[in-house]
């Protein structure tokens, strides 16, 4: 191959990245909003809008995207694939310490998490897990953080067990066929496991720490500022329908995907245990800085995060964008 043969080469290599990157970005910047989520029934408000239309219905077109963690999540945020998720608040915290421009703008639950054995397991309590395998969706979960506070209000440490990071549902076959001695996981598979008899309940998050946050709903700097309209709506979707759960849970449960869970009877079961709020009040806003305060405590962050880091309230005219 001459000289000029390889320039004219580069020249036309050069010409398809433009183009190709030009029809990318294009591709990407149809409208669409990306929404990340978890197969879990906290999740719920998010699964019940798309099921009823909601989103069509004020004109936002969305694309929901399944993660196995909120870790997950966070990185598909950080990297601009993900505009809103619904996501475990430790992830959340983590990601904003780090830099990640993301801001809370609504909570979706708290508590909704539990520590299950096998039926015929001999553990019975949290000490009984020294020397044990215990299955979580990852070490940013708020699963995971779950578990090492339990063990430390135990007098016991990470070390005293090994954490196993799984898919979630992965995680009951393991408990099925014995590979896990526990798992810390999230609604609905507590019920599932606990509803078709092969695993026992022996900790509930509501004991690990009453009343902590669990999911929220959060947004990207990006999206707060490019597309505040959009995000106003869906904050209100959000709330509208967390109500529409309260006030309907059976006939919530059968619009949930049956990819989670296709027996609605525990899906019912499920949704009566869990504490679905939305919005962001005084009081809510102190539970994050209690809980985050835990999490300073234990390491899992390097310093308190001001409310102005953390929140964005759309219904506030001091929201700092």
């Amino acid at each position: 191959m001459n000289k000029k043969t390889i320039i004219v080469a580069i020249i036309i290599i050069a010409i398809i990245a433009v183009f190709g990157a030009y029809f990318y970005m294009n591709s990407q910047d149809d409208g669409t909003v990306n929404i990340g989520y978890l197969p879990s029934d906290h999740d719920a408000a998010l699964f019940v809008a798309d099921a009823q239309d909601k989103y069509q219905a004020e004109g936002i077109k969305t694309n929901l995207v399944q993660f196995n963690n909120g870790g997950d999540l966070m990185t598909a945020m950080a990297s601009g694939e993900v505009d809103v998720g619904y996501v475990g608040i430790t992830p959340v915290l983590s990601s904003i310490q780090k830099g990640v421009p993301v801001k809370i703008v609504s909570a979706v639950q708290t508590e909704g998490s539990g520590l299950v054995v096998s039926s015929n397991s001999s553990i019975t309590s949290i000490k009984d897990l020294k020397g044990k395998t215990v299955g979580t969706p990852g070490e940013a979960s708020i699963q995971n953080m779950l578990l090492k506070y339990a063990l430390q209000k135990n007098g016991m440490n990470e070390s005293d067990v090994k954490i196993s990071a799984m898919k979630v549902p992965s995680m009951n076959d393991a408990i099925k066929t014995g590979k896990i001695d526990a798992m810390m996981t999230y609604e609905p598979y507590v019920t599932m496991a606990t509803s078709q008899g092969y695993g026992k309940e022996i900790a509930d998050s509501s004991n690990i720490l009453p009343n902590h946050p669990c999911c929220v709903v959060t947004a990207s700097d990006d999206f707060i500022n490019n597309h505040p309209d959009e995000l106003k709506k869906i904050v209100e979707i959000h709330a509208n329908e967390t109500n529409y759960i309260n006030s309907n849970v059976d006939k919530s449960a059968e619009l949930l995907p049956s990819d989670i869970v296709a027996n609605s009877t525990v899906e019912k079961q499920s949704l009566n245990k869990l504490h679905f709020i939305s919005g962001l009040s005084s009081d809510y806003k102190d539970s994050v800085r209690s809980f985050m305060d835990i999490e300073v405590q234990m390491g899992l962050l390097k310093q308190k995060l001001t409310d102005n880091q953390i929140f964005y309230d759309i219904n506030s005219t001091n929201s700092t964008k």
